[in-house]
């Protein structure tokens, strides 16, 4: 579903901010002397013990393949975290954690995420559901821009990620990490002096800020050109109007109409709150509805529900 972000536009200072941590290369292309890309800029914010975050991330990547003004556009990924209070590991199969967590059969959330694997393989991901195990990513959050700041960011999100969802890495280990990033190319010594610190710690925590001022409350949610968002792995088609749709829309403001976005849950595929009007706890990932379809159209809503 493609909404209105309303209060994105109030938070014009904060936003600025994201261009700095960010890079100045996402800024502005080369000569223009704007002050946001010329073409489309895309803000996500995703979680990488959301299985869903990956779908939306393969997916995106497919949506950009067929869009016919994809070296226009800017992608910036932002930190976001389903359960800032989570232990570094956690033992066990996150499919059973989960399970407990919202209250359903071992069976039920088993099938949910078959289901899901089966949505993985037809974009060409590999989710190995029953090794994932849970834990807390604000560590692979730093080191994600850390990656960023020395030009390997591509590469420690693509090995990160097929780490977690494909091999059942933990990603709260500190060897872990350092393995993981060490084969996306990365200094294991910086990488250790990294995780030995706060360093890039900021960055997170201002991802985490603007995601709850701006009312972000599942992931993954992509923000088109900070008028538009898209809550959810809904599928390349619905990615790609969405794309269409800012690519024609650039320069309008439209005016935000009042509305509350429900919190909690996890479904539409999508983890942590509002998302297609899910209902339920935190993070995880409960059963995401499978008959999603593009809109015709974004209908202006204010995603006003903050972060637990």
């Amino acid at each position: 579903m493609l909404q209105y972000a309303a209060t994105m536009r109030a938070k014009g200072a904060a936003y600025d901010t994201l261009g700095t941590h960010a890079g100045e290369e996402h800024r502005a292309h080369a000569g223009s002397g704007a002050a946001y890309p010329v073409g489309v800029r895309i803000d996500v914010w995703s979680d990488f013990l959301c299985p869903f975050c990956h779908l939306g991330r393969r997916q995106l990547s497919l949506a950009l393949d067929q869009f016919e003004h994809a070296d226009e556009v800017d992608v910036i990924w932002h930190s976001f975290q389903l359960d800032r209070t989570a232990p570094a590991e956690i033992e066990g199969r996150n499919v059973d954690l989960v399970a407990a967590k919202y209250g359903v059969s071992i069976e039920q959330m088993e099938a949910t995420h078959r289901a899901m694997a089966d949505a993985a393989a037809e974009v060409g991901l590999d989710f190995q559901w029953e090794k994932t195990v849970g834990g807390n990513s604000y560590a692979a959050h730093r080191l994600h821009h850390y990656a960023r700041s020395v030009g390997r960011e591509d590469e420690f999100v693509d090995r990160l990620s097929r780490g977690w969802y494909t091999e059942g890495a933990s990603i709260g280990n500190v060897e872990t990490l350092v393995s993981l990033a060490s084969d996306a190319g990365l200094d294991p010594v910086a990488v250790r002096e990294v995780l030995d610190s706060d360093d890039f710690g900021h960055e997170v925590r201002t991802d985490l800020a603007l995601a709850t001022s701006i009312g972000i409350t599942s992931v993954p949610t992509f923000v088109l050109d900070q008028k538009y968002g898209v809550s959810g792995a809904q599928g390349v088609d619905a990615i790609l109007q969405a794309l269409r749709y800012a690519w024609e829309d650039q320069g309008n403001r439209p005016e935000p109409v009042a509305g509350e976005a429900d919190g909690g849950g996890c479904g539409g595929g999508c983890c942590g709150g509002a998302c297609d009007g899910s209902g339920g706890g935190g993070g995880g990932c409960a059963p995401a509805a499978t008959d999603e379809t593009a809109p015709g159209e974004p209908a202006p809503a204010d995603a006003s529900t903050t972060v637990e």
